[in-house]
């Protein structure tokens, strides 16, 4: 019987994940859709990085339906999420998290409430935001060799297919005299999918040329309303089973047939089944009606909803919330510092008498 990972390894979405996405898999197996895609594309990611990424810092669900397991480290420690690492030492590790605890407290009362934490959190997705547009002006540059401020979807087909190998003179070349390209399905299957997301980056007046806003929508739907619905209807269709766009709890929860193959690996779907289930029932499902609507799920997947920010700030205080006074003290970020910062700090209560 085909695992689990495996099943993860060979399918997929349409899109470039990032590199780290896969790192963490074995840690936190998902299902995935119904494309053999994924594997090969990212093979490459180094050199299709103008590929729209998968998994969007700062979102809290990915491009292909399936949970950021690391939403909330994003949103906690932004741009030093990397700083984390897991052979880091762990006295630099719990200096750094008591800083970020000290910004995140602007009163100084020695706690965080949900409201400094909602406002933190909005603070780090509008970071993950501008990292994103000026990677995006690196991006534009890389494509529009011409520099005229625009970019033609053949011109940035040049690029794509550059990166995955082809000679980018001959693409040139069998552009211009609309020769047939010889490109193997997989990848077609991808220029398909991306021409699609090109067309619905084109803002009116449509002409099929992206400047550099309509592509930073291209490669980061969460900057744009009209992509925000589109990457919507994309989760919708990988996930609706009856064809009524909308979800149900089984739908949205629903693993592949056959993919469990031991008793570690069913523990491991059984949490994240329970984590889905609580995600739909308790924050997408607005209404609790038992069915998530396009509606609900663009509003819980814009990343700059102030209500779904504090929802989540009242989520991360609850995990850790030992004295239930819906307040995060030090000693219970340090405790639980591998769900803010995917480090596990060892002797946690000596180590803050030691830095105090």
């Amino acid at each position: 019987m085909m695992s689990r990972q495996a099943f993860l390894c060979g399918l997929g979405s349409l899109y470039l994940s990032l590199l780290f996405v896969f790192l963490l898999m074995d840690v936190y197996a998902r299902p995935a859709n119904n494309s053999a895609l994924k594997e090969k594309v990212a093979e490459a990611k180094d050199e299709n990085e103008i590929l729209p990424p998968d998994h969007l810092n700062g979102v809290k669900m990915e491009m292909d339906g399936h949970l950021n397991k690391e939403f909330h480290q994003e949103v906690f420690l932004g741009k030093e999420i990397e700083e984390f690492e897991e052979d880091s030492e762990p006295r630099k590790n719990r200096k750094k998290l008591m800083v970020i605890f000290s910004k995140v407290d602007i009163n100084n009362d020695k706690k965080i409430s949900a409201k400094e934490m909602q406002r933190w959190i909005m603070e780090k997705t509008d970071e993950h935001f501008q990292e994103a547009v000026e990677e995006n002006k690196m991006h534009f540059k890389a494509v529009d060799p011409d520099g005229d401020g625009h970019v033609s979807w053949d011109e940035y087909k040049v690029k794509f297919l550059a990166s995955k190998g082809f000679n980018e003179k001959e693409i040139v070349e069998k552009i211009r005299n609309n020769e047939e390209l010889k490109i193997d399905e997989e990848t077609q299957e991808v220029l398909d999918n991306l021409k699609d997301r090109w067309y619905q980056a084109d803002n009116p007046p449509p002409d099929l040329l992206l400047n550099e806003e309509e592509f930073l929508s291209f490669l980061h739907p969460e900057h744009s309303r009209g992509m925000l619905k589109f990457m919507v209807k994309e989760i919708i269709r990988d996930l609706d089973q009856d064809g009524d766009k909308k979800l149900t709890l089984s739908e949205f929860i629903s693993l592949p047939v056959g993919t469990v193959e031991n008793q570690q690996a069913q523990d491991i779907d059984d949490d994240w089944v329970k984590d889905r289930k609580k995600e739909f029932e308790e924050v997408i499902d607005a209404n609790h009606d038992g069915i998530v609507t396009m509606e609900e799920l663009e509003e819980y997947m814009d990343p700059m909803n102030e209500y779904n920010a504090l929802n989540e700030a009242k989520q991360m205080i609850a995990v850790a919330d030992e004295n239930q006074n819906h307040h995060l003290e030090l000693e219970e970020i340090l405790k639980y510092s591998e769900y803010f910062t995917g480090s596990k700090l060892m002797d946690y209560a000596r180590n803050v008498h030691e830095e105090f």
